[in-house]
């Protein structure tokens, strides 16, 4: 709906819920303090309203502003994408909801078949950070050979050449946070008390 047809409806609006509390433009003056003839003029769609306007009457109303001027519904805030299956049989659920600097991912990668040549290390342009949710991760970061457990984390520049799997025969599951070139996640946590 265009926002002057939103606007065109405020006045029949204010009327119907003015009628419906029995109140009379009079009485809905005095407790504004909007003079009657501005009041028939917003109703009769003669005058545009404003928020100088629609604030006391919603007050007067005891309504949400939005309920005035007949705004949308909010929509449910949840993120709901779908998972997708990638190369490698990997499982991909995107957890950001719209385009960013900073996109999040849930993967499930499964295990490597066995008898399989090395994996080939890629590179390309960004920044990611990977945390281990379940299972061992196989990490290969340039020339080093690396494999986390669950609850650990690495961080590295994607323009090194890299892959990540399975560290075993089962399926190992992370989050992943990927940055545009450049674009660097900084995690904090606390370090761990010594004794």
């Amino acid at each position: 709906m265009e926002f002057t047809e939103v606007l065109a409806e405020v006045g029949a609006r204010l009327r119907r819920v003015r009628q419906e509390r029995g109140v009379t433009l009079a009485a809905l003056s005095e407790v504004t303090g909007i003079s009657t003839s501005t009041l028939s003029r917003l109703e009769s769609g003669q005058r545009r309203p404003s928020l100088e306007l629609l604030l006391p009457l919603a007050k007067a109303f005891q309504v949400p502003l939005d309920e005035l001027v007949g705004a949308p519904p909010v929509g449910d805030p949840r993120v709901r994408l779908a998972p997708r299956r990638i190369q490698g049989g990997r499982t991909v659920l995107p957890l950001s909801g719209r385009p960013g600097p900073i996109q999040a991912y849930k993967m499930i990668i499964p295990p490597e078949p066995a008898g399989q040549p090395a994996p080939e290390q890629r590179t390309h342009e960004g920044y990611e950070w990977l945390y281990v949710l379940s299972g061992r991760l196989r990490l290969l970061l340039a020339d080093r050979d690396l494999e986390l457990g669950e609850g650990e984390a690495a961080e590295f520049d994607t323009r090194l050449p890299h892959w990540f799997g399975s560290a075993t025969e089962r399926p190992v599951e992370v989050l992943s946070l990927f940055g545009a070139q450049g674009e660097r996640m900084h995690v904090r946590a606390r370090p761990k008390s010594r004794q």
